[in-house]
């Protein structure tokens, strides 16, 4: 039997030690400092129902918090803590609260801890949560359908319009895509980034986002070019309905928050805005299939790819909402898009003839319209 020689053994002894030593001493005693720790919670889901109000809240401070009283609007409520007792670091807890909200008023919440620090939580207009119940689950179904699956399915029925299209027209509609595919890409990131910002500070959402992105790009990368060569033809479609089914994931979410909060007359909107931004995703999708006849099957199986998780987003926002988790969803939609905005561009650089200035005067036209038609229906959900 051989004995491994001591430098290959002492380097992970020696690393084992420098971390555990880290871990149980805090540096600021070496230079004599006894500053507080520092306290924080954030409220990452409100509910109003008739039993008062419900909030859970996630720990972010440096040690545990002790929530000893809780304000709303100036006054002082008994409240009950489940689990009792101080909150861990990145540890979530429910405070229930017998407070008679009144609908459609606002509501100023205050927690102070045992060390006097106030964290406030607005509820600007108080409105009744849905409960979670079959009813529920499929009116939230049913709205998905309607803002993911029913715009994407109307998008890919100009399929037989797109088919009579000559190598100009093709070129058009192409580029066209992938000017609706970078302006996805900015919007996801955006909300990504946006969602990162409202996350536990120890989560480091923005990075989140960032590494989800060059995670799914890279995997989606190694299996599209398993065989040595860009995706085409439908296996280029099914990346894209996977990005863009990612991206309605992102709006899902939205939708579903927004009712979750009370906040109808934005998720209204978002839903009206949203469907009809939808629309125009299903012409990217069919677009690469143009040369072939497309079967029912497959429209099926693009159209429920793109559209589905908008009511996957819709469940989530609504019911089970974390902004942590939310920001990585949306990091790896940014990614599968990148994916497919780098395939989609090869695939229009080998069609591309070299010294045709007219095919790239053309191409540029549609890249800037797919830009203006998203940046349009945006309009309806931007504010």
């Amino acid at each position: 039997m051989t004995t491994l020689p001591w430098r290959w053994v002492l380097p992970p002894i020696l690393l084992a030690g420098l971390a555990a030593l880290l871990l149980t001493m805090s540096p600021a005693r070496l230079i004599n400092l006894n500053a507080p720790p520092l306290e924080s919670l954030i409220v990452e889901r409100t509910v109003l129902d008739d039993q008062g109000i419900s909030l859970k809240v996630r720990a972010e401070g440096s040690k545990p918090m002790i929530i000893a009283q809780v304000q709303v609007d100036g006054a002082y409520w008994a409240f009950t803590q489940q689990p009792p007792g101080p909150i861990r670091r990145l540890a979530t807890a429910t405070v229930q609260i017998p407070y008679l909200w009144v609908k459609g008023e606002a509501h100023h919440v205050q927690f102070l801890t045992n060390t006097g620090v106030v964290i406030a939580h607005p509820i600007e207009v108080a409105l009744p949560t849905p409960g979670l119940s079959l009813a529920t689950l499929l009116g939230y179904g049913w709205l998905g359908l309607y803002v993911g699956l029913v715009p994407v399915g109307l998008g890919m029925l100009c399929y037989p319009y797109l088919k009579v299209l000559g190598q100009r027209g093709l070129t058009f509609v192409l580029t066209l895509t992938l000017g609706m595919l970078a302006f996805l890409l900015v919007d996801t990131l955006q909300e990504g980034l946006e969602l990162a910002g409202k996350a536990a500070i120890a989560f480091q959402g923005q990075a989140l986002v960032w590494l989800g992105a060059t995670v799914a790009c890279l995997a989606l990368f190694a299996v599209g070019r398993h065989r040595g060569k860009p995706p085409e033809g439908p296996a280029l479609s099914t990346y894209m309905a996977l990005g863009i089914g990612l991206h309605n994931l992102g709006e899902g979410l939205a939708i579903g928050t927004a009712f979750a909060l009370g906040e109808l007359a934005l998720g209204s909107f978002l839903v009206i805005g949203f469907t009809l931004h939808n629309l125009t995703e299903g012409l990217g999708i069919v677009a690469p299939l143009l040369k072939q006849k497309l079967r029912w099957q497959t429209f099926v199986a693009l159209a429920a790819l793109a559209g589905l998780p908008a009511v996957v987003g819709l469940w989530v926002g609504a019911f089970a909402f974390s902004p942590h988790w939310a920001a990585l969803f949306l990091g790896i939609g940014a990614g599968a898009i990148l994916q497919v905005i780098v395939e989609l561009s090869t695939y229009l650089q080998q069609r591309h003839q070299p010294g045709n200035s007219g095919m790239s005067y053309l191409s540029l036209f549609g890249f800037m319209t797919g830009l203006i038609i998203m940046y349009s229906t945006a309009l309806m959900v931007k504010f």
